[in-house]
């Protein structure tokens, strides 16, 4: 079970949403908050949709890191055989073939306007929006983990974005535009929710890289996103919840709802990584974050529980 598809397929996803014709009412309030706002800063991404049939891979050249900064670090550093491979057999728009041609390229003027372009449209789709898809995600990865510890694997698949999905041991049926059968050879299968893409249920599945395992993303998205940022608790909550917690920790769990590195935590704290490590096992201890390791680094995101307490300053969920 993945934690997310990283910030740059949401961010590609979230584009895709906007030009969707279809009314998908999870995202009412959102298409009337983001619609036609896009422009100059975000044309070097926006014109890179094609205009049918598939779309370019973000997944693929940014990785499915959490961080815009990795992400765009990943961009920067793409090997250009990979730039061409996602490039080739897109569909542009004849006036927008030339600057695709560039990117594809490799050229190193037209990565860095692709990754501010990255930037600007994270700032206006989704970044106002993620503190409620944040949410989404952690409630859907609990229910989840739920399910495998009450019935195992078994269960999960059984249960999983049903009856789209069907799970006939040993088979995993799921929707995809042609029939087709991958046999995962012990890669395994990441289970991927996501908040923005368009499909109720995808298989991301490259057959010419056998090292990846396929991916088979879900909807996280159980309410209708309206940006509502994260809540501060009121003047009786915010005491109830440093009585509860400390005022340090209730500060560390405020930038957790965020999501966070340990060492941006130790830097909104103002405290020493060590300290900020120290806090975030506290609070991880008592199931208000969640902790996941990727490489070297680790990132904590508050749990549901650890949202309801931020809102109402008990450990009773509203």
């Amino acid at each position: 079970m993945a934690a997310t598809i990283g910030v740059a397929a949401e961010v590609y996803y979230s584009l895709e949403l906007l030009r969707e014709k279809r009314d998908l009412r999870h995202y009412r309030a959102w298409r009337s908050a983001v619609a036609g706002r896009t422009g100059a800063d975000t044309r070097p991404l926006t014109s890179l949709l094609p205009v049918r049939g598939p779309g370019l891979d973000l997944l693929a050249l940014m990785g499915d890191v959490p961080s815009l900064d990795h992400a765009v670090d990943n961009l920067m550093h793409a090997p250009v055989p990979r730039l061409r491979r996602e490039f080739a057999g897109l569909d542009f728009h004849p006036r927008h073939l030339p600057w695709a041609r560039r990117v594809s390229e490799g050229d190193r003027d037209a990565r860095r306007e692709l990754a501010e372009a990255v930037r600007a449209c994270h700032r206006l789709t989704v970044e106002p929006f993620w503190h409620e898809g944040r949410s989404a995600l952690v409630a859907l990865s609990t229910r989840c983990a739920s399910l495998v510890l009450e019935g195992g694997t078994d269960l999960l698949l059984r249960s999983v974005c049903a009856p789209l999905v069907r799970w006939n041991p040993p088979v995993l049926e799921a929707p995809y535009p042609r029939p087709v059968e991958v046999h995962l050879r012990g890669r395994g299968l990441l289970i991927t929710p996501t908040v923005f893409a368009n499909h109720p249920v995808s298989l991301l599945w490259d057959p010419l890289d056998s090292a990846q395992p396929p991916r088979l993303t879900v909807p996280a998205l159980r309410h209708a996103l309206t940006g509502g940022g994260p809540a501060a608790p009121d003047g009786s909550a915010l005491r109830n919840l440093e009585s509860l917690v400390g005022r340090t920790r209730a500060a560390a769990l405020r930038v957790a709802a965020e999501g966070c590195t340990t060492t941006e935590l130790g830097r909104r704290l103002n405290v020493t990584a060590a300290a900020a490590s120290q806090h975030a096992t506290a609070l991880r201890n008592s199931g208000l974050i969640t902790t996941t390791r990727r490489g070297g680094s680790v990132r904590h995101l508050a749990t549901p529980l650890g949202l309801a307490l931020l809102r109402t300053g008990t450990l009773t969920p509203p």
